[in-house]
């Protein structure tokens, strides 16, 4: 059942996640910021997840805890969900253009956190959602899922183009590392263990 459950409360948020690796890309999502409920909308739909997530966050301070522990939230959501990862691809990567946009994504579900970012956005703010906060959130995953993310911008000048495309890049490459293959003994490692 590669199917995950995470609760998360703090002083600042209160948060409930369920997650599908094997879905249809059904979700339902209410963080109270509109526009990163249309991003997770977009990761979910590409990466056909299923996912239901409920926030409740400071949102009267600002919108970064929201954000983050979201990410925080769906990396134990993706963590979980893999298990010990055996018969699984584990790397996956996808260039997704929209409109003027293009956006590199490649993941490694190693169990080694890390983190490469190069998004540039034109505006301070897509909707009511900060565009800086984009890479709050998948520093977020990549750290608490223990992954290796990579996401780099090839082109593009629309702050929401720019963002939507990479979410939906994410998703496209998470489906790709998380799918299974019959080829896969064990884990894909020459070490034997991830």
């Amino acid at each position: 059942m590669r199917k995950a459950e995470v609760k998360r409360t703090t002083k600042e948020t209160d948060i409930e996640l369920k997650l599908d690796l094997d879905g249809r890309g059904v979700s339902v999502t209410d963080t109270g910021i509109a526009f990163f409920d249309h991003m997770l909308n977009g990761f979910t739909k590409h990466g056909f997840f299923d996912m239901t997530l409920k926030c409740k966050g400071d949102l009267n301070v600002d919108g970064h805890h929201t954000v983050e522990d979201c990410g925080i939230v769906l990396g134990e959501a993706l963590k979980q969900a893999v298990g010990d990862k055996a018969g699984m691809v584990r790397y996956g990567h996808f260039i997704l253009p929209m409109d003027d946009a293009l956006i590199l994504c490649a993941v490694d579900f190693c169990g080694r956190p890390y983190f490469n970012y190069d998004l540039k956005f034109n505006t301070e703010y897509c909707g009511d959602f900060e565009t800086e906060l984009a890479r709050e959130f998948f520093y977020a995953v990549s750290y608490s899922a223990g992954i290796n993310l990579h996401l780099k911008q090839l082109d593009g000048m629309n702050s929401h183009h720019i963002c939507e495309a990479a979410f939906k890049a994410f998703g496209k490459a998470v489906d790709m590392a998380t799918r299974m293959d019959e080829r896969v003994s064990g884990v894909l490692s020459t070490k034997g263990s991830l």
